[in-house]
């Protein structure tokens, strides 16, 4: 927790302590099928569009890690390749401070077929003030042309200040999904294509 958004320097220091690191949740991948009992489930859900030229630019846009550009939100570094192992810092600014959070790419979704997914999650190190897992995907359903945008996560408090502020922990969890939706909305708008 930081006053000031950190500089680069700080957030690869705080990287380089966490790569090593384990998840801090037994349920690691729970979000490609069922999220475990005793986590607060939340799931937000939005058509982006439709056709394949919209598909496309949501895939770019999660590359991009757009859905985290939202202004008291933000992905660092925002080159992180979408691959299996890579860890990121999540920052977001809330009641006057900037907190880091590290997190863990778990897997990575990419089907083609009549409904084809492009996607991954992430789960929370040990640098988290949450315990979980996130999951960002883009679906194209071939056969009625609607492409989505689908955030799936289950989470719990790991840090003193979340659990007693988990009123507004919980309000920005809500944040999170619609200005994400609404980020990647933009994403795929055909101004930005």
């Amino acid at each position: 927790m930081a006053l000031r958004k950190p500089t680069p320097d700080t957030l690869r220091r705080f990287l380089a302590t966490q790569t090593p690191l384990r998840f801090t949740y037994e349920a690691v991948g729970a979000t490609a099928g069922t999220p475990p009992a005793g986590f607060v489930v939340d799931r937000t859900r939005i058509k982006l569009g439709e056709g394949e030229v919209v598909f496309r630019a949501a895939i770019a846009a999660l590359r991009r890690w757009e859905q985290f550009r939202l202004g008291w939100v933000e992905a660092w570094s925002p080159d992180t390749p979408i691959r299996e192992g890579e860890v990121v810092a999540v920052m977001g600014r809330a009641v006057g401070h900037w907190w880091v959070n590290a997190c863990r790419i778990v897997y990575v979704v990419d089907e083609a077929g009549p409904v084809s997914r492009f996607g991954f999650a992430y789960g929370t190190l040990p640098g988290h003030v949450e315990r979980g897992e996130e999951r960002f995907r883009v679906e194209w359903d071939r056969a009625d042309g609607g492409v989505w945008y689908d955030i799936l996560a289950f989470s719990r408090p790991s840090h003193v200040l979340t659990r007693l502020g988990y009123p507004v922990v919980r309000r920005l969890q809500k944040r999170f999904g619609r200005d994400s939706a609404a980020a990647m909305l933009r994403a795929v708008s055909p101004e930005r294509r």
